[in-house]
């Protein structure tokens, strides 16, 4: 399959790997962003096949996992009200508030869905005139334009019973909330890549230009996170701080 396959292969893993090797002599602290490059990490072992020089430190991860509890708090407050319904994505439903979950408001009657798309929420609400269908905003950015466009076709079509809840979150305060912690001690960032096809890379040049950290734009597959991984220990080595972009068939600069 055409940009997945050749990411996979282990022949140029290896010749990577090798460069790597060759390449690290410092001892740096690399910060994954995504939870998906960190499943893509252990799914593919690469930890345990990179020089001792390199650690790689999971970051905030999928949007879910740094959701405020008094958020979830808030949805199932929603969750309770009559004559609503309330459409999440699925990996919101077992996470648990201060008394609750979701999922066990569900168990309860409560009438929450679990859909796949923020349409899938609006399809609801065009079924159910009746009643109040508020759709989970939760998600980095990559999520913000989907359910925009939701919000945008539910006013064209005069649907004043759809609404969104947003606990939305944006990744470079996020970053620079990391750096400004002095336990924490990172050299590099594997920043994601479908995120950054939404906000682009300037975004990023506040962690380059006033914390002096390299930034990698990264992709998803095994071949693809080594290869950032290898552009941030050159960066580190020649002593550059820059934002580059390896994922360069998915992200564009603007």
């Amino acid at each position: 399959m055409k940009y997945q396959d050749e990411y996979r292969d282990s022949e140029l893993a290896e010749k990577i790997i090798r460069a790597i090797k060759q390449k690290s002599r410092s001892q740096v602290r690399l910060m994954e962003v995504c939870g998906t490059h960190t499943v893509a990490i252990f799914r593919s072992g690469l930890k345990e096949l990179l020089p001792e020089t390199v650690t790689l430190i999971s970051g905030p991860g999928c949007p879910v996992c740094v959701t405020a509890p008094e958020d979830i708090d808030r949805a199932i407050m929603l969750c309770r009200q009559p004559n609503l319904t309330v459409a999440t994505f699925g990996d919101l439903m077992r996470v648990p508030g201060s008394e609750s979950s979701l999922q066990q408001e569900k168990a309860r009657g409560a009438d929450v869905r679990m859909v796949y798309a923020s349409f899938d929420a609006l399809e609801l609400a065009r079924q159910n005139r009746d009643r109040s269908v508020v759709m989970l905003g939760i998600g980095f950015e990559t999520t913000v334009p989907t359910i925009a466009a939701a919000v945008h076709q539910a006013h064209h079509e005069g649907l004043d019973n759809f609404m969104v809840f947003s606990a939305h979150k944006l990744l470079p305060p996020a970053l620079e909330a990391l750096l400004s912690a002095e336990e924490v001690h990172i050299d590099g960032f594997l920043c994601p890549g479908h995120v950054t096809t939404i906000i682009g890379t300037k975004p990023y040049e506040s962690v380059v230009d006033r914390y002096g950290k390299s930034c990698v734009i990264s992709g998803f597959e095994p071949v693809d996170v080594l290869q950032s991984i290898q552009m941030l220990v050159s960066q580190i080595e020649e002593a550059r701080c820059e934002v580059e972009i390896q994922y360069t068939r998915a992200v564009k600069a603007e």
